[in-house]
């Protein structure tokens, strides 16, 4: 196996919508180092964005097909990449990019060396030109701040996205198990973030997480707006995980607060507004922004709209009913795509690695692989 095949592996991932750039003391050479095998490695690079059954990803690589399922599935057992099983069809695995993706799944894998790379890693690898263009992460509102808010689409409320499905899994928050080992972070809820769809079905059919009903699920959220944690989910419309986040502890937040624009790098339709003469001066809203938006000028509560990102706790604490949800103006809303993947096609057309030849290129290759395959 050649000594390069981590660097060639950097240089995929970097092909991926997400990327994966490259830094001049290697950080992201060990995060892979320590993550896949040469064997993980070098398979991986025969996955795409497109899931494919073991036979496909077989021919591929050039080996036989007992081989292909035995290392797919010690992949996916450590979160390296994703599979899908659907009723009535085999199983397929596709290929994930670092954030989102297998990161987050290192979540009950993580070492102090491991989490320390990482952190050196972060800011270079979170491209806030990028996520302005085309935001990753999407924020939806805590309930109790949204009532009074007319025309909310399905979407944006977070109970109705739960009440589309019936099955959930709650695994630890990967962002505040790095602090801990670090030796910093908060006391935040560590069980907090949630499942369904087609991630709760890999995660139980992987044993990850722990299984939990629509009861449990409401606790959980309603337990993170009392401790002040932001709801964050993919930028799509069709949504599989909700994490609920501290500003502290989470990676995202972490990074757009240190710009002075943050709300711009996330998908948030809304913004807070502030009622001066309601306002009791009291100061609960300004501890509980995570970003900074709110201070208080001449007793009264004042907001910067380039900070705020919508997520309403400053709303739900507010003892005197003075801070309210209003809907931006509508050229000020991100796009909301429908899917993950219409997501993923925007970031690499942005990022110039994805045009709708080299769409229809991929496609043309599985289906081409499809069918040598059998």
């Amino acid at each position: 196996m050649p000594t390069d095949i981590y660097e060639k592996l950097a240089d995929y991932l970097d092909l991926l919508p997400a990327g994966f750039p490259r830094t001049e003391g290697g950080a992201e050479i060990r995060i892979l180092r320590q993550l896949f095998t040469p064997e993980y490695a070098s398979l991986a690079m025969h996955l795409s964005l497109i899931a494919e059954e073991p036979r496909v990803i077989a021919y591929r690589a050039g080996i036989s097909l007992d081989k292909a399922e035995g290392l797919l599935q010690e992949m996916d057992n450590k979160g390296l990449i994703f599979s899908i099983k659907e009723k009535d069809k085999p199983l397929r695995y596709r290929m994930q990019q670092f954030i989102v993706g297998f990161w987050e799944q290192q979540v009950y894998s993580l070492t102090p060396e491991l989490v320390r790379d990482f952190e050196e890693y972060l800011p270079v690898f979170v491209n806030l030109d990028i996520w302005q263009k085309v935001p990753q992460l999407r924020i939806i509102p805590v309930n109790k701040s949204i009532s009074v808010i007319n025309n909310i689409l399905p979407y944006e409320k977070v109970f109705e996205l739960i009440n589309l499905y019936n099955d959930f899994t709650v695994l630890d928050c990967i962002c505040r198990k790095e602090q801990h080992i670090l030796g910093k972070g908060c006391n935040k809820p560590l069980e907090s973030c949630l499942s369904f769809g087609m991630a709760d079905e890999r995660n139980k059919r992987l044993n990850r997480g722990r299984a939990i009903g629509r009861s449990e699920v409401y606790d959980i959220l309603n337990r993170a707006e009392r401790a002040g944690l932001v709801l964050q989910t993919g930028n799509a419309r069709n949504a599989v995980y909700i994490c609920t986040c501290c500003g502290c502890c989470c990676g995202v937040l972490r990074s757009i607060k240190n710009d002075i624009r943050p709300a711009s790098r996330v998908s948030t339709p809304f913004r807070a507004k502030p009622d001066s003469d309601k306002c009791s001066g009291c100061g609960t809203c300004i501890n509980r922004c995570p970003m900074d938006a709110l201070s208080l000028n001449d007793g009264r509560a004042l907001l910067n709209p380039d900070r705020c990102i919508g997520c309403g706790l400053c709303v739900s604490t507010c003892s005197a009913g003075s801070m309210t949800l209003q809907r931006k103006p509508e050229h000020e809303q991100s796009y909301v795509p429908v899917s993950l993947t219409e997501t993923y096609i925007r970031l690499g057309q942005v990022r110039g690695k994805m045009s709708l030849m080299d769409l229809l290129g991929l496609k043309i290759s599985s289906i081409k692989d499809r069918i040598l395959s059998h």
